[in-house]
């Protein structure tokens, strides 16, 4: 383990023991109502870097934009892709920035939190409930009200999916927010969306066509992901080939990651780009994703697309797609033909 990665693990464990018990009480009205029209400035934090792990607040960010539809929206993060993921919601504010590498950019880090402190807050929202440093910003903000992210064994016996990691903060504050007068039970979770302009949808289609025949529609796929959730180069060529003989009326297509490497050696048509919107773009184009669990799957059920997400061994109740058409299929409990079945099943029903 690298020194770094050493210093970081016992910092996680230092901070959990120092702030873990931070935020232990939600901060609400005295009268014990919220007027939903009062609701000006928001803060959500999510003190995390990762493409995944910020595509997976973008139902948070949707669900307080409708319940407080006349408020704007502050996002703290870490790094740099925030600004892209949210470059369309017209109510998103400032996104309040750490670095990635805080050791490295300590000056950055300082100032973050700083630029935090200044801020005057009507909400404050933690979404992860375990997150020591997403506890300490609602903690040390400037806000009328605080929710730092709790759930109960009530809430969770409530729903079947309260456990998925995009429902669970939308549950969590559904609930803080009922017990001050504001109701909304009824209405879906939100789904993961990156909100795409029209041209943006229009150039990734002329580059589609580019690459494939423009007169069948496309499945496309993701052979890799990190560490033990890649499929290996053998599982890889036994699904690849029977996608060919199953589906000769669509296009195969992959999807390669950032790396540029391939678990079918380049054999399929492939698109790269570094370029989070435009990746996004082109999945939106296309019939179906298929891939492991990964930031890329996330990606594609960010554009709204069909996503047929593969699982072997991270938790699926916590990570599965479940935008409108979407699955998971647990590979290690089923096999071929049930993964074939799967996906004639969604292509017949989109």
């Amino acid at each position: 383990m690298k020194l770094l990665a050493k210093i970081n693990k016992y910092r996680r464990i230092l901070t959990a023991a120092v702030f873990g018990k931070i935020g232990k009480k939600n901060q609400g009205p005295t009268n014990g109502l919220i007027d939903p029209n009062e609701i000006k400035r928001v803060l959500i934090s999510r003190p995390n870097h990762r493409l995944g792990n910020l595509l997976l607040i973008t139902p948070l960010v949707q669900e307080v934009s409708q319940t407080f539809p006349n408020c704007t929206i502050d996002l703290f993060v870490k790094g740099n892709v925030a600004p892209i993921v949210f470059e369309n919601y017209k109510n998103i504010g400032q996104i309040i920035r750490l670095p990635k590498k805080h050791f490295k950019e300590l000056a950055e880090y300082v100032k973050g939190w700083n630029t935090l402190r200044k801020k005057h807050y009507d909400l404050a929202i933690n979404v992860v409930e375990n997150s020591s440093s997403g506890r300490l910003s609602i903690q040390l903000v400037n806000s009328k009200y605080k929710f730092f992210g709790d759930g109960n064994e009530e809430i969770q016996s409530k729903y079947d999916n309260y456990n998925h990691i995009s429902k669970k903060p939308v549950y969590n504050l559904r609930n803080y927010l009922s017990q001050y007068g504001i109701e909304n039970d009824e209405n879906p979770v939100p789904s993961l969306l990156i909100k795409l302009s029209e041209l943006e949808k229009k150039s990734a289609k002329v580059v589609l066509d580019q690459i494939v025949p423009s007169d069948k529609k496309t499945i496309g796929i993701f052979t890799f992901a990190t560490g033990e959730k890649c499929y290996s180069v053998e599982w890889w060529a036994v699904f690849y080939e029977r996608l060919l003989l199953e589906f000769p009326d669509y296009n195969i297509l992959e999807i390669l990651p950032v790396e540029n490497v391939s678990q079918i050696g380049f054999k399929a048509p492939s698109f790269y780009s570094k370029d989070i919107r435009e990746i996004t773009a082109f999945f939106s184009n296309t019939a179906v994703f298929i891939g492991a669990d990964s930031g890329m799957m996330h990606l594609a059920s960010a554009a709204q697309i069909p996503t047929i997400g593969l699982f072997s061994v991270t938790n699926v109740d916590m990570y599965k797609p479940y935008n409108a058409g979407s699955c998971a299929i647990e590979t290690d409990k089923t096999d071929l033909e049930d993964w074939i079945k799967t996906i004639h099943s969604v292509l017949e029903n989109n």
